[in-house]
């Protein structure tokens, strides 16, 4: 379990105790950095310096050990860790090749031919293989590798037009592949390469928008462009329900939670005299809580402009909670809605409307517990037995722009433009009054 946090300003990298906030390291890089990463053991963290196409790794357990990978003319676009935490996959400008660095024995590898896509790199859970989406003349393939000695196992062609995305269940068994969103298709891949499925909920319209496993790998959620949601189950891969994301929700059976906003009330002890200057301080902020709207309720919309590319339509954002139970969705013309579906029963259970629009939501990695985010100085928790707005404590208005939950469930990073959060959980009900505020840039 990993119990520093790194950040990194411009050149320096800064590696901090989570508990006490004393750092424990600071490293110089050659050039400003892009991109960090901890190997998966937390032994080495990765800086990528892609305009100058370096990479420098460091060593927590050695302070005085480093390693400098340099792509030379060819570039640097992408840099990313193996699952064993001693390979680096670099990938070249241009998409040209894919170049994997082994720490222990100093070998390289090179991979041609990687397509320039949404999510074009998958590794199993267990780290054993990885799938990479190829493109060569001017056809989609997929290629697998024993991630041991990065050996190719299987190489097989998609039937797509342009291949956007790919995603191995978590039980490693089945690799999902999905079309251009110009093309509703997904194809399901066993690990040899045979074509298990391939699925078309309509044509002739925009398509595929995300796509998610549930943690069982029994289920397969598949957001489209038309505002839907359709979950596949993996006996037969067929849909078993789609689920709709109307504006109006009528059934009195479905919690709506609307958050609701209220300046604090001041006592007399509150005010000064004379009035302070201003910029003396930051003025109280206002309350944030939840209230369970009444049905028939209405939810915001957006309109799309549908002329333009990447219109704000269909499902954007989905996520399965830990034990399966649960699916978070947002429609990006519904963007100030988080809905959650019952997975069990296939059914609607709640649906929390914020103030702003959802920026982004992830679940605990234990329960199931969904954190949001709108872009505000809040953090929004949902469980099934509620839901809670907590302000993050601070000087001024600390913007929340994304967050990750740590895999213990018990704490997790608050992220805005320039600053992060460390947010500890004390209980299941009550978040941590002692988020930390720390002035490190990200």
């Amino acid at each position: 379990m990993n119990f520093s946090e790194a950040s990194c300003v411009q050149y320096r990298l800064v590696v901090r105790d989570v508990n006490t906030l004393q750092i424990l390291q600071l490293y110089t890089c050659l050039d400003q950095i892009q991109h960090i990463e901890w190997s998966a053991d937390s032994l080495f963290i990765l800086c990528a310096m892609y305009k100058r196409g370096l990479v420098q790794v460091w060593s927590l357990e050695q302070p005085e050990w480093h390693c400098k990978i340099d792509e030379g003319s060819a570039g640097l676009v992408a840099s990313c860790w193996s699952p064993d935490g001693r390979h680096i996959l670099n990938t070249t400008e241009f998409h040209l090749r894919i170049t994997v660095w082994s720490l222990c024995t100093k070998s390289v590898s090179y991979i041609k031919y990687p397509k320039a896509c949404l999510q074009g790199i998958t590794f199993t859970r267990d780290g054993r293989y990885m799938a990479l989406a190829e493109r060569r003349d001017c056809k989609d393939y997929v290629s697998i590798f024993v991630c041991s000695d990065w050996q190719l196992l299987r190489h097989f062609d998609t039937d797509t037009q342009d291949l956007t995305g790919i995603e191995w269940a978590p039980n490693g068994c089945v690799l999902a592949v999905w079309d251009t969103c110009l093309e509703y298709k997904i194809l399901l891949y066993s690990l040899d390469g045979r074509l298990l499925s391939t699925y078309s909920a309509y044509e002739w319209s925009l398509g595929i928008k995300s796509v998610a496993w549930s943690p069982s790998s029994q289920f397969l959620a598949v957001g489209s462009y038309d505002g839907k949601v359709r979950i596949l189950n993996h006996v037969t891969w067929k849909m078993i329900t789609e689920f709709g994301h109307p504006a109006a929700i009528n059934d009195p059976k479905i919690v709506v939670y609307k958050e609701a906003e209220k300046s604090p009330q001041l006592g007399l002890g509150c005010l000064s005299f004379p009035p302070p200057r201003a910029g003396a301080g930051p003025l109280p902020s206002s309350e944030s809580k939840y209230e369970i709207a009444s049905v028939p309720v209405s939810l915001q919309t957006l309109k799309p402009v549908t002329d333009r590319a990447n219109p704000k339509i269909g499902i954007g954002m989905l996520a399965f909670s830990p034990d399966s139970y649960f699916l978070a969705t947002r429609n990006d013309n519904i963007p100030n809605a988080v809905w959650v579906w019952d997975i069990q029963k296939l059914r609607l259970f709640a649906v929390l409307e914020q103030l702003s629009p959802v920026r982004a939501f992830q679940w605990d990695p234990q329960q199931p517990r969904l954190a949001i985010c709108t872009g505000g100085s809040r953090l929004y928790l949902w469980s099934p037995a509620g839901c809670m707005s907590v302000q993050v404590p601070g000087e001024g208005d600390f913007a929340v722009l994304s967050l990750c939950w740590h895999l213990s469930g018990d704490s997790m990073a608050l992220l805005s433009k320039d600053h992060f959060c460390l947010c500890f959980l004390e209980t299941e009900a009550v978040v941590g009054t002692a988020c930390r505020q720390l002035g490190g840039h990200t």
